[in-house]
């Protein structure tokens, strides 16, 4: 394309007076392709423009000009600069892959598949990473077979890279030594929260050895070290396998649906609590929520970054009303036509990661 249109602008300088010269305008030949192409093609389109602006000056009788050489050592250097700026645009999205490749595969290692079916109850997850970030996310999710009742865990741990990596990781280990001990959902938030600012105090720690002690360094428990606040928002819930109300804990997350003959009800927490990381300013603490979950229904439990994608309006993905219409559907298709209407609605592009869990109990 670029070629073709160094061959029209030649062809304009040749057919027109010496009067109107378009040899200058060949220069913006290789700066257009260091945008688009590698250096390799851009420096073929160098070699052609340079040509070009000769046979230019020729058909307008401007070798023997003064200004001649400096218009020819101006394109070379802007082509040189050309090719420069296409190999480290290059070489920054190759690594800017890698980089992303790297974050997808930490991504899988940590989320580890949850179980197609655990019981009566089929269950599809999907995790969609964020376009404009190319670091890892915080979002997260987990399930467990208790032997009578499946019990879940989805969040989102503040902020992205290094810090949520590790807010996940702890959190996703205190999740799984939960069930081995068979702690009791009425006590799990309060283990998770436990366990979650003693690792982050540990791995702190650690970060810090040898710089002697400091006595201001800690918020107050020696559990959550100055300069690394944070916090996860999150929702465990147990599911009775044979049938029964699901209860649940909601520490600062987003409401999980019930989808139930077309409907769509919020299980809104009974009382308001603080994220994981923060519960020292909750004397309250969180109760636990139960809900009626019958045969045929389905629980949909996700992350923040579902509905606040954007379309280019500006409107926020209307998640409820979309959910209405796709009533009595199979986990995994629900899951497929949510996504799509969820890329379709942000135009391919999301701003924040998206994990989503369903659950159905079978008729």
């Amino acid at each position: 394309m670029l070629v073709g249109l160094l061959a029209v602008l030649l062809a304009a300088d040749e057919l027109t007076p010496p009067s109107v010269r378009f040899g200058p305008l060949m220069v913006a030949a290789p700066a257009l392709a260091a945008v688009l192409c590698g250096p390799g093609y851009v420096l073929a389109v160098l070699g052609v423009t340079l040509g070009c602006v000769v046979a230019a000056a020729q058909a307008n009788l401007q070798l023997d000009v003064i200004n001649f050489p400096v218009q020819l050592a101006t394109t070379a250097v802007i082509g040189a600069a050309a090719v420069w700026a296409a190999a480290l645009r290059q070489h920054r999205e190759r690594q800017l892959a890698q980089v992303r490749w790297v974050a997808e595969v930490a991504q899988r290692l940590l989320l580890r598949p949850i179980p197609r079916r655990l019981g009566p109850l089929t269950v599809a997850s999907v995790y969609l990473a964020a376009d404009e970030e190319a670091e890892i996310g915080g979002d997260v999710y987990a399930a467990t077979d208790l032997g009578g009742a499946a019990r879940f865990l989805i969040g989102d741990a503040q902020g992205k890279g290094l810090a949520a990596v590790e807010m996940v990781t702890h959190l996703l280990g205190a999740f799984r030594q939960s069930r081995r001990e068979r702690v009791a959902l009425d006590d799990l938030a309060c283990r998770l929260e436990d366990d979650l600012c003693e690792a982050v105090a540990e791995t702190a720690a650690a970060k810090h050895h040898g710089d002697g002690p400091d006595p201001e360094g800690h918020r107050d428990g020696d559990t959550w070290p100055r300069g690394q606040e944070g916090f996860v928002t999150a929702v465990v819930m147990d599911v009775p396998v044979d049938g029964g109300p699901v209860r649940l804990v909601n520490r600062g997350h987003p409401a999980p649906l019930l989808l139930r003959d077309g409907q769509v009800s919020p299980l809104d927490p009974a009382a308001a609590a603080l994220p994981l990381g923060l519960g020292d300013l909750d004397a309250d603490g969180a109760p636990v929520r139960s809900a009626d979950f019958r045969a045929g229904d389905t629980l949909l439990l996700y992350t923040d970054g579902l509905i606040e994608a954007r379309d280019g309006a500006g409107a926020f993905y209307p998640l409820t009303a979309r959910l209405g219409r796709w009533p009595r559907r199979d986990p995994d298709e629900l899951l497929r036509e949510l996504r799509a209407d969820l890329l379709a609605h942000a135009r391919g592009r999301l701003t924040d990661d998206v994990a989503v869990i369903a659950i159905h109990r079978a008729d």
